[in-house]
């Protein structure tokens, strides 16, 4: 978790030295919050809050562009004005004053500003898109500023960034490590918009959309009331959380699917058969050696123990582990003491006072892979307990290990950085607060692919929540998943798939967002393919289309309308097409398949074109319940328009068959 920022704020004056006596030297303070910097840019045509920090009760007063507006500081020195609309323009000076204390910003800019969020197909950096090194010497673009939030996970609402942050012009030194996806948009958007374009990058690899929204939506939501309640608890006290967490854990395996009567592996008097000597050095189990392991993702335990004087447990104390790939749940004497989701990083749990005890203490982890290499990194000189009289214990008995059956996926703690709840919401969100935009950018759902069919809710109330804080209307321009992995043989079930048709239903149904198609340009061995530059001309089109106004082309190519069906056929109207559709590789489109009720059985259907419908000619044609179109991880898509725009992945309900 990062360190809460300081909200605290400099006061500071001094006597000028040669200047006439009682004249004093204004001193310069950081008076405003950090969004308001030199190059910023500030949204056009709307209000403009205008915030920060002074002396508790102070007069603070804001110049900007021929306007003037001052606020009084409150009793924790927070303050606030709101400017008057300016159109498109710059470059200005913003001049703040409380007091003795000044601050002046240059080179601000009126445009329109962009919240570009997501996971780490938002966060992959133009170092990595297509022609790298040609874009890269090319990004000589002033009038696109980039702001990017540093990575910072919290348990309670932030109102400062965890780190420095800074407006930088585009160019080649800027650029470089910059969202590919958010910053080609803008380059794309400007050939239509030209207008000044602030980008702010706010993406975390691996994040799920519940990190992204805040607890009180998550609350409103319903169905994690426990989690949430757990992690109201850790923000005051994360030791009782982790114990309170771990119950629930123990729960959750002892209840799964496959799961053995008495199986507690975190106690110490667990059976001990079935566990087998851990290498020395630890480290991923992928290179142990052992075949079972060489490409195994999921849980593994390990165990080991410490013997500890009366004395010694006595005392307060924290255990130190190496860094655990991915996730760890750790237990001491059968009591949870801490978790984390952090690949690459060490751990570092308090433990409750009274839970060592004089003899041999046990230490149990159990860790959880889902991608690459996996396991508690070593050697076991890197494990360690230390004690409040500056001792330190290694943990250098040897390991024991035992590979965890079944495939379920475990819950996963509410304070974890990427796959919490409201976590980067608290730490990378909220403090953007009013700060003003003219669209959110969203591309996430990789992480959440595991519970697909969940994913709907939890994107509308990600929508409604980031309105609440940004404005009503707010539009939200959603990319849907790529495609990945290899195309399959037979119809199977997606959690992929499920989530492209949440995206899909949910932009649908709301006139300010918008749905950007990336299923065919995506990679079938990348989960982070590089061709961002059409992604951003895509993202651009829809803007054009959502945000703009603009009709003169359909946002993102042929859509499902109306269907209609026979006892022998099944046919799909699409609207949005240019020109008429067309089938690549083949004479007529491939990837439709006919299901029955609850999609228990679905079958490919051979599809021909009839102008603007597609027509599925097939002997369950009468009795499927429903109807979907390249529905798996990595399908191929052949359907498209004559521009080339292809059609995206979609499922509809099929009304009875009428009788003849």
């Amino acid at each position: 978790m990062s360190c809460k920022p300081r909200m605290g704020w400099l006061l500071a004056s001094a006597l000028a030295l040669f200047a006439a006596p009682a004249m004093a030297q204004e001193s310069v303070a950081p008076l405003l919050h950090p969004l308001f910097q030199d190059h910023s840019v500030l949204q056009r045509d709307q209000p403009i809050p205008v915030w920060g920090h002074a002396a508790p009760d102070t007069t603070v007063s804001v110049r900007f562009a021929r306007q003037t507006a001052t606020a009084q500081a409150d009793a924790e020195g927070r303050w606030r004005v709101t400017l008057k609309p300016i159109a498109a323009g710059g470059p200005y000076e913003m001049s703040v004053r409380a007091g003795q204390l000044a601050q002046t910003v240059r080179d601000v800019q009126m445009g329109d500003v962009w919240l570009c969020s997501g996971q780490s197909n938002m966060e992959l950096p133009v170092r990595r898109a297509l022609d790298a090194d040609s874009e890269i010497a090319s990004a000589t673009q002033p009038d696109i500023r980039l702001f990017t939030v540093p990575k910072a996970a919290a348990v309670t609402p932030q109102e400062r960034f965890a780190g420095p942050v800074s407006w930088q012009p585009a160019s080649p030194e800027s650029v470089r490590d910059f969202s590919a996806a958010c910053y080609f948009f803008a380059r794309e958007l400007r050939k239509t918009v030209n207008v000044p374009m602030g980008l702010i990058q706010s993406a975390w690899g691996g994040s799920r959309i519940e990190a992204w929204t805040s607890a009180a939506a998550l609350r409103a939501q319903g169905g994690m009331e426990e989690a949430l309640d757990v992690f109201a608890l850790y923000a005051s006290d994360p030791v009782a959380a982790n114990a309170a967490w771990g119950k629930h854990w123990q729960q959750w395996w002892e209840q799964r699917e496959g799961a053995t009567p008495g199986d507690a592996p975190w106690q110490p008097d667990a059976d001990r058969s079935g566990w087998r000597p851990a290498p020395a050095q630890l480290g991923a189990w992928e290179r142990w050696g052992i075949p079972a392991l060489s490409t195994y993702n999921g849980m593994v335990w390990y165990r080991t123990e410490l013997k500890l004087s009366a004395a010694q447990a006595a005392q307060g104390a924290r255990l130190e582990l190496a860094a655990a790939d991915e996730t760890d749940v750790t237990w001491v004497n059968g009591v949870v003491v801490g978790s984390q989701n952090a690949p690459g990083d060490a751990r570092s749990y308090p433990l409750p006072p009274g839970l060592l005890k004089a003899g041999t203490n046990s230490v149990v982890v159990n860790v959880l892979d889902t991608w690459g290499a996996g396991g508690l990194a070593g050697p076991a000189q890197a494990h360690a307990l230390h004690l409040d009289d500056g001792t330190r214990i290694v943990l250098d008995a040897p390991w024991q290990y035992r590979v965890a059956s079944g495939d379920q996926a475990p819950p996963l703690a509410p304070w974890h950085a990427a796959s919490g709840l409201s976590t980067l919401y608290n730490g990378m969100i909220a403090p953007l607060g009013s700060y003003g935009l003219r669209g959110m950018l969203w591309y996430q759902g990789e992480s959440n692919t595991g519970e697909g069919a969940a994913y709907a809710d939890r994107l509308r109330t990600l929508r409604a929540d980031w309105r609440g804080q940004f404005g009503a209307d707010m539009p939200l321009l959603v990319v849907q998943l790529a495609g990945y992995g290899q195309p399959p043989v037979a119809p199977a079930e997606s959690g992929w798939a499920q989530v492209r048709e949440a995206q899909r239903r949910v932009a649908a149904e709301d006139p300010h967002t918008g749905l950007a198609l990336a299923i065919d340009i995506g990679d079938a061995y990348d989960i982070h393919p590089p061709n961002k530059q059409e992604l951003g001309r895509r993202l651009a089109r829809v803007a054009r289309h959502v945000v703009y106004g603009e009709r003169s082309a359909a946002p993102s190519g042929p859509t499902a309308g109306k269907v209609s069906r026979t006892r022998v056929e099944v046919r799909i109207g699409f609207d949005d097409v240019a020109g008429t559709l067309v089938a690549t590789g083949a004479d007529g489109p491939i990837g439709f398949e006919l299901c029955d009720a609850g999609s228990t059985r679905c079958a490919y259907a051979d599809a021909t074109l009839d102008g603007n419908a597609v027509v599925l000619n097939s002997l369950r044609a009468g009795t499927a319940a429903s109807v979907r179109y390249c529905w798996a991880d990595g399908p191929i898509c052949t359907l498209r328009d004559s521009s080339g725009a292809p059609a995206g992945p979609f499922e509809l309900s099929l009304i009875p068959a009428e009788e003849p």
